[in-house]
């Protein structure tokens, strides 16, 4: 009885990868970038009023009218809002401004009130506020055209420090501003700790200049009331790198774009990595060996670190000699310039120095010269005397 092969099972087609999968991710990722985030990059507007702009169906794109923000478009696509076309992304600005009392930090005002962008000069492109000051606060308020590097230095990763002077009403004292550095919370809102100086009192009022890293609505005001201090005025003096200065309320003044690439560095969007300085580059070596380049400020950095020279002990006067070596050899040159200076029979005396000995003599022995045998011989003459 013959046994029957068995058959062969059929293999089973791949499972399709699962929807979610992160191939499928990749494929279904549009190109490009949001449509937002491009008409902010152009300075049309920021983020969120890009989006009012295309709820208010001001924005088309290849001639078909855009009805969300999630729509990713790239340089080919042309957009236009409000019937005029958009062009490509301007180089990132920045300016800083003193903000008088009195103006609202935003593009308009429900009451009516003066804003900000009211009162900046007319040959400006538009901008927008990193951050903002309240209505009674002045000084330093920085602006830019670029929506990207609005938000990147507006991120509270950024860390940077901005500085106040503000003054109050009353004179506070250190320990009762000590809640202030420590943290404090306010209606249930806590406060990360601030730099407070007591700067002086001035009559009636006390200034104080107070640093800190949030961006909380009123945030000095607020915790100055917490602790029964009233503030009368606040003025901001900085905003990390960027300072105020010499400028007065209402001036603008444009931050140029190598301070700018200086300062932000890897913040500003497209900006490349500044250069190294040209003392400090290496020039190509000639040969397959690599030299090594010592600048100027180098040598003179290797100049000022001296070897430490040894603290003086006690008991030390100029031109000791602590060393035994030191010491027999000093004692050695004494003994020697004594016999040089002084010969036998002298009353301290200096002597003739001796002539040089001829090789073969004995160390010590003045070998015999013509001068030597000539005055050797010769005989004293008597005096003479007159007949």
């Amino acid at each position: 009885m013959t046994e029957k092969p068995t058959p062969a099972k059929p293999r089973r087609a791949p499972k399709p990868a699962a929807p979610g999968g992160s191939d499928a991710k990749e494929a279904q990722a549009p190109a490009g970038e949001r449509i937002a985030k491009v008409l902010s990059r152009a300075g049309i507007a920021s983020r969120r009023e890009a989006e009012r702009l295309i709820e208010a169906g001001e924005v088309k794109v290849n001639g078909k009218l855009v009805t969300s923000p999630a729509l990713n478009v790239t340089a080919r696509d042309r957009i236009t809002v409000s019937g005029q076309p958009v062009g490509a992304p301007e180089p990132a600005r920045l300016w800083l401004y003193y903000k008088p009392e009195g103006l609202v930090t935003s593009a308009s005002d429900e009451k009516g009130r003066d804003t900000v962008f009211d009162h900046l000069p007319e040959d400006m492109p538009r901008v927008m506020s990193v951050g903002r000051l309240d209505l009674n606060s002045e000084g330093l308020l920085l602006l830019t055209n670029d929506g990207a590097l609005k938000r990147q230095l507006e991120l509270p990763s950024t860390g940077w420090l901005r500085k106040y002077r503000v003054r109050v009403k009353g004179n506070p004292t250190d320990p009762e501003l000590d809640p202030l550095r420590k943290g404090i919370t306010v209606e249930g809102e806590r406060f990360q700790p601030m730099d407070v100086v007591l700067d002086r009192h001035q009559g009636a009022n006390a200034w104080l200049t107070v640093g800190l890293r949030e961006g909380r609505n009123r945030e000095i005001r607020r915790a100055m009331s917490a602790i029964g201090v009233t503030v009368n005025r606040l003025i901001r003096i900085s905003y990390g790198p960027f300072r105020l200065n010499e400028l007065k309320p209402g001036e603008v003044e444009e931050v140029r774009a190598r301070v700018l690439k200086e300062q932000l560095g890897s913040l500003l969007p497209g900006a490349a990595e500044p250069e190294a300085p040209a003392a400090t580059r290496a020039r190509p070596a000639s040969s397959g060996a690599r030299k090594r380049v010592v600048t100027s400020s180098a040598k003179s950095a290797a100049k000022s670190v001296a070897r430490p020279e040894r603290a003086p002990r006690s008991g030390d006067e100029p031109g000791t000699v602590r060393s035994p070596k030191g010491r027999a050899g000093l004692k050695t040159l004494s003994e020697t310039w004594a016999r040089a200076t002084t010969g036998p029979g002298t009353k301290g005396e200096p002597a003739r120095p001796k002539p040089a000995t001829k090789a073969g003599e004995p160390a010590g022995s003045s070998g015999p010269t013509r001068h030597s045998r000539r005055t050797s011989s010769a005989r004293p003459r008597p005096p003479k005397t007159r007949g």
